[in-house]
């Protein structure tokens, strides 16, 4: 570990602008010995010392004079907008960040330059999310995650005030391809694993706030490895009025998926095209346009598999030959306008309209043909690790004919008004959700020529003993064709005060949501439902010597259903399901202090969930089935706690912990494990340099989760079944060599036209651990047993990778 000395600064940017809300060129700016000025855009990048008051002056011959004290954490990026005047000098108190105003809110800011430099098989905003306490997910190859008990359909996502969707029909992370959000194309995201205020939405987990950037200059980033690539374009007007950045990506997970157990024809194509526009048509009003296109195919053939499994003692494999194939197609196209009045000073009014569209298809037929026995485990012997004798063979066909067409469109107005110390939020929003869907998939078990019958079938099958009368059927058969339309009416209120109680700071919010949602459809009822919802912040900064800060956060969160939720097993839709609700209580404490003269911060969250009408659910791979009714209920409880700060002079790194218990009760029968009961979670995000080479740096990224319930056939009953899949244990390591960056630039050579370059190699799971997923189950039809084999996901692979902005 590295201790050396390194400077360490902050960055304040931002534009100045005139009381007419135009930019200004030429104005001064300084602090202690630094100064820059601004360019004709009225922007500025100032670097000023870190973790110290530090005063900043801004002049200019035309204006009055503008005084601030900021105070920054090492490599934070504060953006400042001072609004310069001809008759008034201002002079501001200690700038107070938004990053201490969100730790009033309990969210947590992750810095853009971490999220795209730490190394992961699906490196993004969701790999840095679960490197925090309560977010989980088992499976490198899936870009979804769980939060404090809840599962993939329960966390919000938006992208500068605008929801986003993700595909239907995904069954396993090798198929995902693409998370929605571009890194290259982010300027700050925000996280909140539970009690989010009302403006935030109806979910029942978390929130995922992103920012796409407004570009000041012109700027080219690309990214480029063994998985894929990226480029991202910014540019301005010389006027300052248009703005755009757009950004391109291609994603080939073969160097992942040819390194699992399964030998297969692998030809994926996952790309996307982004774009986010902006144009201020006048001081006060500017209108936005994001943009998304994606498409993503996936063609897969399995050849042979072999899976070793058993003890030392008495191994046993499980040995696969495989015909037929898979292809499976996502296109979704999505684009959004937001427009934006700045009435006045106070008061921000907006308007936001959006269409997501996705066209899915899922086509399989794959035989699978297997032999189950015992392995050769004779040193020596040539045929060592080959299966010798069988004690099971048998055969799987598995053939799907999935289609979906989904039209999703939103129409919002959002309000902001500040009085003084209050500020009051509003929205009105209506949604219309159009699905067209068709599901077909049936699967025939055929064991040492007997078939298989379903679990529960009548009668009993007690082949081979006694000989099996009833009809013939397949092992599972699912027949459903879907056209829904599911209308929804959203409103919210809120409340925001800042005020003082004795010598202590403290912070209210209050805030309601009223949600409206009708449904109807070919050959169903039509249903007609509203929700409210009320929650509340209370958050206190004690006058105390240590920098202590106290939060609490109440309310009712409903989860309205979409129409996954309205799917039962049978693909039926059931319009009168509920909305799941929960009760969330959190109780939070950040504690700031120094050590090693470093800025460090602990913070601790307990938080409790009762849940009602809950929907249960089995998950198996990244697949979620409803059973769509509401006639379980639940609990969640737990303590996360994260410990982040300068470990290594220069960089910030978090340890993070997390213990949560979930159970649910389904029809009464007693409390058992929920499929996300991730009892215990440990992670880390460390980053180091080599103390006589700064610019050789190392990013470690460490999870080790505790196993969760899935062991299981999906089919079986989880009153029956509650076996854990293993411990999941993963670290990922990156190098990177710095070429070029802001303060090792060059005049002549090669290297002159990057701002930035590096090169970077990198190793997915270090230690070669074997993490499975789910459990593949083989029964061997004379002894009755059923053996789980599991499935593994990926061993260590290496890659390389380079970044460079222009």
């Amino acid at each position: 570990m590295a201790f050396s000395s390194f400077s360490q600064n902050a960055t304040i940017r931002g534009i100045i602008l005139n009381e007419n809300k135009q930019p200004i060129e030429e104005v001064s700016i300084k602090a202690n010995n630094s100064g820059t000025v601004t360019n004709k855009n009225g922007f500025f990048i100032l670097e000023i010392p870190s973790n110290t008051d530090v005063s900043v002056e801004f002049t200019h011959l035309s204006y009055k004079k503008v005084s601030s004290i900021f105070n920054l954490k090492n490599g934070e990026e504060l953006e400042f907008n001072p609004v310069m005047k001809t008759s008034v000098e201002q002079i501001s108190t200690i700038i107070i960040n938004t990053k201490r105003r969100k730790e009033v809110e309990g969210i947590i800011t992750l810095q853009p330059e971490v999220i795209r430099k730490i190394p992961g098989a699906n490196a993004g905003v969701e790999n840095l999310l679960l490197t925090l306490p309560g977010v989980s997910n088992n499976n490198e190859l899936s870009t979804q995650y769980s939060v404090r008990g809840g599962n993939y359909d329960e966390n919000l996502v938006y992208v500068n005030d605008i929801q986003v969707y993700r595909p239907f029909l995904i069954r396993s992370g090798q198929q995902e391809g693409l998370s929605f959000v571009n890194t290259n194309m982010v300027q700050n995201v925000d996280f909140s694993a539970g009690g989010f205020q009302a403006k935030y939405g109806d979910k029942l987990s978390s929130v995922l706030d992103i920012t796409y950037k407004t570009p000041y200059q012109f700027e080219v980033n690309a990214d480029l490895s063994l998985l894929g690539g990226g480029i991202s374009i910014e540019n301005i007007s010389k006027d300052s009025k248009f703005t755009s950045i757009v950004g391109a990506r291609y994603r080939d997970n073969s160097l992942l998926v040819n390194a699992k157990e399964t030998e297969t024809n692998f030809n994926p194509t996952f790309a996307d095209l982004q774009a986010y526009f902006t144009y201020k048509f006048t001081n006060k009003f500017h209108l936005s346009f994001l943009g998304n296109a994606s498409i993503n195919k996936y063609n897969y053939q399995p050849q042979t598999r072999q899976t070793n499994f058993g003890t030392l003692s008495d191994p046993i494999a499980l040995l696969v030959f495989y015909n037929g194939q898979e292809k499976d197609q996502y296109q979704t196209y999505f684009g959004a306008f937001k427009g934006t009045y700045f009435a006045n000073d106070d008061l921000t009014l907006k308007l936001i309209a959006s269409t997501y569209h996705t066209t899915e298809e899922e086509y399989f037929d794959i035989l699978a043909q297997y032999r189950l026995g015992e392995v050769n485990t004779n040193i020596g012997d040539e045929d060592i690790g080959e299966v010798e004798f069988s004690e099971g063979i048998g055969s799987q066909l598995n053939h799907g004919r999935n289609d979906l067409d989904a039209l999703i469109t939103n129409i919002e107005h959002k309000g902001d008004f500040k009085i003084d110390d209050n500020r009051i939020e509003w929205s009105v929003k209506y949604t219309n959700e159009d699905i067209r869907d068709r599901l077909v998939e049936w699967e025939v078990i055929d064991s040492a020529g007997f078939s298989i019958r379903p679990p529960k079938t009548v009668p009993s099958n007690e082949q081979p003993y006694i000989a099996y009368s009833g009809p013939l059927e397949p092992f599972q058969n699912v027949r459903a064709t879907n056209n829904t339309q599911i209308n929804r009416l959203q409103a919210y209120a809120q409340w925001s005060r800042r005020s003082t109680l004795g010598n202590s700071d403290v912070w209210y919010n209050a805030g309601v949501r009223v949600h409206n949602w009708s449904v109807k459809g070919e050959g169903i009822s039509s249903s007609n439902q509203t929700v409210f919802s009320p929650r509340a912040q209370f958050t206190i900064k004690p006058d105390w010597e240590k920098d202590m800060l106290f939060r609490v956060a109440t309310g009712l969160y409903y989860q309205p259903p979409f129409y996954r939720e309205l799917r039962d097993a049978t693909g039926t839709v059931q319009p009168n399901v509920k909305a799941q609700k929960s009760f969330h209580l959190v109780l939070g404490n950040d504690y700031s202090f120094k050590m090693w003269d470093r800025p460090f911060k602990l913070t601790s969250e307990v938080y409790y969930k009762n849940l009602s009408d809950v929907n249960p659910y089995t998950i198996e791979n990244v697949r979620i089935r409803y059973r769509a009714n509401n006639d379980a209920k639940a609990y969640a409880y737990g303590l996360d706690m994260r410990l982040n700060g300068e470990f290594v002079p220069g960089t910030e790194s978090w340890f993070s912990f997390g213990y949560l218990k979930t159970e649910e009760n389904i029809e009464n029968q007693g409390y058992i494990a929920r499929p996300t009961d991730q009892r215990l979670k440990f992670a880390a995000l460390f980053q180091d340099y080599v103390p006589n080479m700064p610019h050789l740096k190392m990013y470690l990224n460490l999870v080790y989760n505790t196993g969760l319930p899935g062991g299981s056939p999906s089919y079986a009953d989880p009153y029956i079944y509650q076996s854990r899949l293993p411990d999941y244990k993963r670290a990922d390591l990156g190098l990177q060599l710095v070429l070029v960056d802001d303060k090792k630039q060059f005049k002549n050579g090669w290297k002159k036209p990057f701002k930035e370059l590096s090169l970077g190699f990198e190793i997915f799971n270090i230690f070669d651990v074997q993490n499975s997923i789910t459990n593949t189950w083989v029964r061997d039809v004379y002894s009755k047993r059923q053996f789980a084999i599991p499935n593994y996901l990926t061993p260590r692979v290496f890659n390389v990778r380079t970044t460079m902005k222009f």
